[in-house]
């Protein structure tokens, strides 16, 4: 057997060639799909746009779940997790206030003061630009009063017209138009910024008059609660929801004197995570029900549970629903709703590189083994090397970086804590320590791959159940063998069926003073490692060298291997500084 001197060797001799000395590969956008669930019909792929922030719950999550995540809509893919801070409707008063404005939209109704130009030629000669009197008329030569009061501004001219022809018969042209409407001064109080009296034209609405009173307290006023009141009486109530949601608003002519008062605010409810509108949601009663919210807040079709918070008997309380009992949940003020999704995903996703021919992405049902995934997988055997497929796996990658960053600890704790009972050794010590150290610093940098050998000496398949994100490796097919290590002139050479071992490394110029024939290995393309080789290396296989260590008076451990071996046979390195 190998002495572990020899072992350390092979392993600093793999760390110092350049054959695992690439970056970790880069997936390039991927194709369109293969849904893989037996038949291989496609489909398109909503899970590869681009990903959003997901904000995962506490505790680790097992392989066969993907746990409770919390993802927004693909349009708002950088909104932040956590309750909404803004109140749904206060965008409506983010703007300036309006104007008084000398036109006026043709849903007004005339009244008391506006100002009207009517003009009439042909059988009879008139023109007046006067104001309608506190009796809803306007006198026109020649014809006398014209009712106007109550007719809308956009039927002015029809109206006119027929009020002239029922006094002339001839043929009478007419043109009317509302010059202005008439000013107004209407309270605007309650809950508002700036609360008083604003003047307007008695055309503007009640949404004019609370821009220019500042607009409703997103703090303390309500968005459902407005109430117009003329004298004593109320006149009008208003809730602004059905216009922000439908674009429904009642049909009002504010008159002068009016008041307009903003109520306090009721009950608010937050909807966030995987919903469309994240905001604060006032509930016109003490209590909004779930499936109200739902309506309010557009859930995302991934949503399946809800996670609620608040406050019960000054108590905090929470529960923990899916959508179906959220619809029945009764909820209060200041409560907090999550929308989440809870459920396991049905598929996976894998990618595929190398030399293949289809697609490189493929989706199959989570229990599908990498063998059933391989039927799907389309290749040129004249081109891809099937006995050498690897697998990439994120999870493993992970692993292993742990593993290494842990052996590295241990070493350095050894090394700073050894003794040295002369003060030869310790020099000697001193020196090793700088050189052990310079290793350390280089393991530091060192990003596994994650690779996962999943086919044996003869190419055959492991049966291995894939996970979502693994990529498979298919190489392509080479007839070449790569000879590196402790030879003098490390290069391809072209595989031949009855050349050995000794012959590829004469091919190579031989061995250099620390290369031995005791000590070669052959890396398969697939990443398997083979010590001690029998028999000659294969297409696409790397015939490397060991170099011979000279005995030193300070022994490694076995940590120190360990790390090596993990360092060189499962990751590559980066090089650069």
């Amino acid at each position: 057997m190998r002495s572990s001197r020899a072992l350390i060797a092979g392993a600093l001799a793999l760390l110092q060639t350049g054959v695992a000395f690439a970056q970790s590969p880069t997936l390039s956008s991927p194709s369109p799909a293969l849904q893989s669930q037996g038949t291989g019909g496609a489909m398109s792929l909503p899970q590869l746009l681009p990903g959003s922030e997901m904000t995962n719950r506490a505790g680790t999550t097992t392989e066969a779940e993907a746990g409770a995540t919390v993802a927004g809509p693909l349009t708002e893919p950088h909104r932040q997790p956590g309750p909404s801070r803004a109140v749904f409707g206060a965008s409506l008063f983010a703007r300036n206030a309006p104007s008084a404005s000398d036109t006026s939209n043709p849903s007004y109704r005339l009244g008391p003061g506006d100002r009207v130009s009517v003009r009439v030629w042909g059988g009879v000669e008139a023109e007046v630009m006067g104001q309608v009197d506190p009796e809803g008329n306007l006198f026109l030569p020649s014809v006398g009063p014209l009712k106007l009061a109550g007719v809308r501004a956009g039927d002015l001219q029809r109206t006119v017209e027929g009020e002239l022809r029922r006094i002339y018969t001839q043929q009478v042209q007419v043109y009317a138009v509302l010059l202005s409407a008439a000013q107004i001064g209407v309270y605007v109080t309650g809950f508002v910024k700036l609360p008083g009296r604003h003047m307007g034209s008695a055309s503007d609405t009640v949404l004019d008059f609370l821009l220019r009173g500042g607009g409703v307290d997103p703090v303390r006023g309500s968005y459902r609660d407005i109430v117009v009141q003329r004298g004593n009486q109320v006149v009008q109530r208003l809730d602004l929801y059905p216009f922000l949601l439908q674009g429904r608003m009642p049909s009002l002519t504010l008159q002068h004197g009016d008041t307009i008062v903003v109520g306090k605010q009721g009950s608010v409810v937050s909807a966030d995570g995987a919903i469309r509108n994240n905001y604060l949601f006032e509930v016109a009663g003490r209590t909004m029900t779930g499936s109200e919210l739902m309506e309010l807040s557009a859930p995302l079709p991934a949503a399946t549970n809800a996670v609620i918070r608040g406050t019960r008997n000054g108590q905090p309380w929470s529960r923990y629903v899916n959508t179906t009992e959220l619809r029945r949940q009764a909820l209060q003020d200041q409560d907090v709703v999550t929308f989440i999704t809870d459920a396991p995903a049905p598929t996976v996703r894998v990618f595929v590189e190398g030399s293949r021919l289809g697609p490189s992405v493929l989706v199959a049902d989570r229990d599908t083994t990498l063998c059933q995934l391989l039927d799907y997988v389309a290749v040129d055997p004249g081109l891809a090397d099937t006995r050498s497929v690897f697998l990439l796996r994120q999870r493993l990658a992970a692993q292993q970086r742990r593993s290494i960053n842990e052996a590295l600890d241990r070493l350095e704790r050894q090394l700073f804590t050894a003794t040295s009972s002369t003060t030869g050794v310790s020099q000697i010590r001193a020196s090793e320590a700088q050189l052990v150290s310079s290793y350390i610093q280089r393991g530091r940098r060192i990003q596994p791959e994650g690779r996962l050998v999943v086919a044996d000496d003869q190419g055959r398949c492991t049966n291995i159940r894939l996970e979502d994100g693994d990529t498979i490796v298919i190489p392509e097919r080479t007839e070449t063998v790569l000879v590196g290590g402790e030879v003098t002139t490390p290069q391809a050479v072209v595989w031949r069926p009855n050349m050995t071992i000794d012959d590829y490394v004469n091919s190579a110029g031989g061995y250099t003073q620390r290369g031995t024939s005791s000590d070669i290995m052959i890396r398969r393309a697939s990443g398997q490692i083979i010590l001690d080789p029998r028999e000659g290396p294969r297409p696409g296989d790397e015939l490397i060298a060991l170099p011979r260590l000279e005995i030193k008076g300070l022994q490694l451990t076995a940590d120190i291997l360990q790390l090596i071996y993990q360092s060189a046979l499962s990751a590559r390195v980066f090089t650069n500084n």
